[in-house]
């Protein structure tokens, strides 16, 4: 089956829609991980990355998100684009060919030199991690 050619639903939308490719029905049980193909393949230009999200609707409605969200397609990759989808919610999730499952956003990265050093800058927050900036 050709890939579906991913599309901005709207001309304020970020994300392109990701579709399955599938023939056939996927059931993804409640609590389990499915990969979904979508028999796409892309040449992303070096500098750029594609980053596979979940679609808030499915997240919303039916519990339905990306495992390991974002997903990273690298420049360098050119294999088929295939999306991780979880099923959090208590009831089991059909997919079909053409459902929208993901969106993909294509992003704009820089490299960096990291460089090894005994000591770094201080800051207000400092090394306080998780919470350490309270909720107000």
């Amino acid at each position: 089956m050709p890939a579906l050619i991913p599309e901005y639903k709207t001309h304020g939308s970020a994300g392109l829609d990701l579709c399955s490719s599938s023939e056939e029905k996927i059931i993804i049980n409640s609590s389990e991980a499915k990969i979904i193909s979508t028999n796409l393949v892309l040449e992303i230009p070096e500098g750029y990355e594609g980053q596979i999200r979940p679609r808030s609707g499915l997240a919303l409605k039916s519990g339905i998100t990306v495992l390991n969200s974002p997903g990273t397609v690298d420049s360098d990759y050119r294999g088929e684009i295939k999306v991780l989808l979880i099923n959090l919610s208590k009831e089991d999730f059909e997919v079909k060919f053409g459902d929208r499952i993901a969106q993909l956003i294509i992003s704009k990265y820089e490299k960096v030199n990291l460089v090894s050093a005994k000591e770094v800058s201080d800051t207000e927050r400092g090394s306080g991690g998780y919470g350490s900036t309270g909720v107000r």
